[in-house]
């Protein structure tokens, strides 16, 4: 599934074909994706202009100056075309702007969505409304975490994916933050002291913004709008190395829990 860094940089990749463009074809190519596709999302998107794009957790955010927002995600392997060569099956939604250029998104699997809020009501969309603060923001922060773990027994890695905690942190990157960071995934939440958590918020920082600079990670379906691939595998710390030299000279190890994998060192992450 495209994750936080995937999406960031898909949002950048479309803003430099809409940023300011008029949409002068929108085209549904079929009524739903995961959930039903607004019924009206043609009519209230054909003429308009897009005025701004952005992200919240992993979702993009294509807003237009009829002050309505498209809300989309890329579910398990979703992605936007720029340009594409021809028009398949798995195309879902068509977009033409006034300088000729089209995009389509394309989801062979139809776990993505997309919806339309109302820019001043994007706040208070329900999936919005229970999230936890951006990680790459102020607002995520060591004393945030002591606040939210608080007595927590659970797994840490198993916190740091609750969205209510922070918001779009996916499987890969809590992994890698977790190695970088020196702590053990099974660690009680509540008992990481705010020095640890120090490190550990630094950690998924950091690895975001690497992410984010190497266009994201190409994992099964994932690449970028112009059909480039993300480049953040070839620098993986653990994820997907099982069995290979961690950073530290250490084993990278794999567990399995609740279908998800987990992959850290025994002997740095303490």
């Amino acid at each position: 599934m495209p994750e936080l860094p995937e999406v960031e940089t898909t949002v950048r990749g479309l803003a430099r074909v809409l940023w300011g463009r008029t949409l002068v074809k929108v085209e549904p190519r079929r009524a739903d994706l995961r959930r039903a596709i607004p019924a009206d999302l043609r009519q209230r998107l054909t003429g308009a202009q897009v005025t701004g794009l952005g992200r919240r957790a992993k979702y993009g955010l294509i807003e237009t100056d009829r002050d309505d927002t498209l809300i989309f995600h890329l579910g398990m392997s979703g992605r936007w075309r720029i340009a594409p060569e021809t028009i398949g099956a798995h195309d879902h939604l068509l977009i033409e702007t006034d300088t000729g250029m089209t995009l389509s998104l394309n989801d062979p699997r139809r776990f993505g969505s997309l919806d339309l809020m109302p820019t001043d009501q994007v706040a208070e969309w329900p999936p919005f409304r229970a999230l936890g603060p951006e990680p790459l923001g102020d607002a995520f922060n060591p004393r945030h975490l002591r606040d939210r773990l608080k007595g927590r027994i659970a797994p840490i890695k198993l916190m740091l994916l609750d969205q209510r905690i922070v918001a779009g942190l996916g499987n890969i990157y809590v992994c890698e933050a977790l190695n970088m960071a020196r702590i053990d995934p099974r660690t009680a939440a509540g008992t990481l002291t705010l020095p640890r958590l120090t490190r550990l918020v630094a950690a998924c920082k950091d690895v975001l913004v690497a992410a984010i600079e190497a266009g994201g990670s190409t994992l099964r379906d994932y690449a970028r709008p112009d059909g480039e691939l993300g480049y953040f595998s070839k620098q993986f710390r653990v994820y997907g190395r099982e069995g290979e030299a961690c950073p530290c000279g250490g084993i990278v190890e794999r567990q399995v829990d609740g279908g998800r994998s987990t992959f850290w060192c025994r002997k740095c992450q303490k």
